[in-house]
């Protein structure tokens, strides 16, 4: 279907429908995502919406003049979701003005949001009933919960609590149609069909708008210990992993791997970041660790284990709740100096734990034959998600290599394939990888993707472009 611009006229007509100041000309905020990569048209207009009743209203009327819906979070996103630049201009929704907490059960340990609250909120207010909310994110301080849900955003706590769409139970939504569906429940257990939550979650705005969720709480652990260990290689890593969770089981929280060149890009970007250790070691592991007790102790016992083994030659563990916040400051800003540096191209993989070491080092071998580059590999190494980020040589700057870009992302994500991975771990798809899906997806899975996209949106107004090309 062919979908119409929201023009003067519709937007004084959908002004008149909701309270004044609902729907105005979009600041310069809602026209740009961080990359820098996607730029909107500066004539759109966002809708402001206070409660659930006035999204269904703005779908309705979207859905009956066939202008497509944009929706915007907190607008952290890194696939270009967020801002349409090409097609009939859309309107875009934000839903920051539905940001109030509606109820929190520490007896159920669950917590009901409106989409618009910030996800640090949701941990603060967890954090006063004595329950901890585990979705981390470098961005939490400025991403909203209903984008968290629409990305099944990911984070540093995936290894033990699990991805957003794990965190949640129910979920509210105003459908392609206007219909709202009443799924915030905060039951565990409701065999009634499909599972339109775990539908909803994830897809980025396509099939409907996240209004609202009830979310999964966990106990908070009493005792907390974080470590920065150096390792010899990725697979050193992972034997080190494998002998602290046979030491404590599921209580490994974190469990991040962060290469030399990335402790380097934040020394001489950001030389106020303090560093522990004088010089940066080629790999570095970050483990945390949430217990009822003895955190610390049980990291010295794991490092004292895993030096005897040869997994680990240098180590220091946090003593402080100062310390532990520096650890992670540095682990925090690795993305900060990454942009600043200036990437040729970032892919954000997952792969099966085991061919982690050999993918590694394969894909070192072949950038290296693409050209001059500098390789900054981190991340999640617990649940198999690598930030995998190319930049150009010291002293060169990436326009140099943009020509260069996707044969660079290709030779990344072909290699990814062929070790059965994911060219996307926890970023979504949005608009930058909707050709990668096209390449690399399941062509049965692409299929019934496209079947329900067209079944719930057969218009194609929810985030046209977003994950199937438009």
């Amino acid at each position: 279907m062919t979908l119409n611009p929201a023009s003067d006229a519709f937007i004084a007509a959908l002004q008149a429908q909701l309270p004044e100041g609902t729907v105005r000309p979009a600041d310069p905020r809602f026209l740009e995502e961080p990359r820098g990569r996607f730029f909107g048209s500066p004539d759109q207009h966002v809708a402001l919406p206070h409660t659930t009743e006035q999204v269904s209203t703005i779908v309705k009327a979207c859905n009956a003049a066939r202008v497509g819906i944009v929706p915007f979070g907190g607008g952290t996103g890194l696939v270009g979701g967020q801002v349409m630049q090409d097609g009939p201009t859309p309107l875009i929704l934000s839903l920051e003005r539905m940001n109030r907490i509606l109820g929190v059960y520490p007896l159920e340990n669950v917590i009901e949001v409106q989409a618009g609250v910030i996800l640090s909120e949701v941990q603060a207010a967890s954090e006063e009933v004595d329950r901890l909310f585990p979705l981390s994110l470098a961005s939490e301080g400025s991403a909203r919960i209903g984008g968290n849900l629409a990305s099944n955003a990911g984070g540093v706590n995936v290894l033990r609590y699990g991805n957003t769409r794990d965190l949640c139970l129910g979920i509210e939504a105003v459908l392609p149609t206007g219909d709202i569906l009443q799924g915030m429940t905060r039951l565990r257990k409701d065999n009634t069909g499909y599972d339109l939550r775990g539908l909803m979650v994830g897809s980025e705005g396509t099939l409907g708008i996240i209004t609202g969720a009830a979310l999964k709480l966990s106990p908070r652990p009493s005792s907390v210990g974080t470590a920065l260990m150096v390792v010899e290689n990725p697979a050193a890593a992972l034997r080190l992993l494998a002998l602290a969770r046979a030491h404590v089981g599921e209580a490994v929280s974190a469990f991040e791997l962060l290469h030399r060149q990335g402790l380097e890009f934040v020394a001489e970007t950001l030389p106020d970041i303090r560093q522990p250790f004088a010089a940066p070691s080629e790999w570095t592991v970050l483990i945390e660790l949430g217990m009822v007790a003895r955190a610390d102790e049980t990291l010295e016992e794991i490092f004292v284990h895993a030096l005897e083994e040869g997994l680990v030659t240098d180590g220091v563990i946090a003593q402080s709740a100062q310390q532990r916040t520096d650890f992670w400051s540095l682990r925090e800003h690795i993305p900060v100096a990454n942009k600043r540096i200036g990437s040729v191209s970032s892919h954000d993989i997952s792969l099966p734990l085991e061919t982690l070491p050999d993918f590694i080092a394969r894909a070192g071998q072949v950038i290296a034959s693409l050209g001059d580059f500098r390789i900054n590999c981190f991340g999640h190494l617990g649940d198999g998600n690598l930030h995998y980020n190319v930049f150009p040589a010291q002293g060169r700057d990436r326009s140099e290599y943009e020509n260069m870009r996707d044969q660079v992302k290709y030779a990344v994500h072909d290699l990814v394939a062929e070790y059965s991975g994911s060219f996307s771990a926890e970023h979504g798809v949005g608009r930058l990888k909707t050709g990668d899906l096209m390449r690399y997806g399941d062509p049965a899975k692409v299929t019934a993707m496209k079947a329900i996209k067209q079944a719930l949106d057969p218009l194609g107004i929810m985030n046209p472009g977003v994950v199937l090309p438009a």
